[in-house]
């Protein structure tokens, strides 16, 4: 029995493959990367495609939540009524963080020169409209930084008003534009640039609308004119 189980025991030592050594890297042939440290080229994607997708993923989160409650409901034996987002309620919470400073200043500046529009009128504009948020859309559909309709985008052959520097360039555009209808005057042009100015014209002044009113003295008192 003895004899037997040696004899085991030196066959399975002899069969046994030994695995070979990995040979160590030289200057001729050097190391195998891993996988997943080989990777292609990163397709380019616009800041509009961003925001866009930031919205998406926004509203996909909405839709989730509300097929939660909707199971919750009829679990507990409730009925709930069809319902679908307002859009007040979806321009309300922007699916993307405030654009900082570091990044909009240059665009600015940029927008503000070619236009010869002040750049802190630019500014103030944008953080009444906006809050710095490129995604953010109003209840009336307006759209970006500068909160562009989409008729005065389409006047300013604006092709995405997602694109932080497109819509900037365009929302000192159409300032220039107002401070040029009404010779310069600014509480004007910031009545026509939130209420239209076919308000402004009707009313010969700044319409008297709450909104309108508030808007133009917070950005009067953001450029301390």
């Amino acid at each position: 029995m003895c004899i037997l189980v040696a004899s085991v025991a030196m066959a399975q030592t002899q069969t046994t493959p030994v695995p070979a050594a990995t040979p160590p890297a030289t200057e001729t042939q050097p190391a195998i990367a891993p996988a997943a440290a080989a990777s292609a080229p990163a397709s380019a994607t616009s800041a509009g495609e961003l925001m866009r997708a930031a919205r998406e993923k926004q509203r996909a989160a909405m839709a989730a939540q509300q097929t939660a409650v909707r199971i919750q409901a009829e679990a507990a034996g409730a009925t709930m009524l069809p319902w679908s987002p307002s859009p007040a309620l979806e321009a309300a919470a922007p699916a993307c963080d405030p654009i900082t400073d570091a990044v909009v200043a240059p665009w600015i500046e940029e927008a503000a020169k070619a236009n010869s529009v002040p750049a802190n009128l630019v500014r103030a504009v944008m953080e009444q409209e906006s809050g710095f948020r490129p995604c953010a859309v109003s209840a009336k559909g307006a759209r970006g930084l500068m909160q562009l309709m989409p008729e005065t985008a389409g006047d300013l052959s604006v092709k995405d008003p997602f694109d932080p520097k497109e819509n900037i360039a365009a929302g000192a555009k159409y300032l220039k534009q107002l401070l040029d209808k009404y010779k310069g005057d600014t509480k004007l042009t910031l009545a026509a640039y939130n209420a239209g100015p076919a308000a402004v014209d009707a009313a010969n002044g700044v319409p008297d609308i709450p909104e309108t009113r508030d808007y133009v003295d917070a950005i009067l008192k953001k450029i301390k004119y």
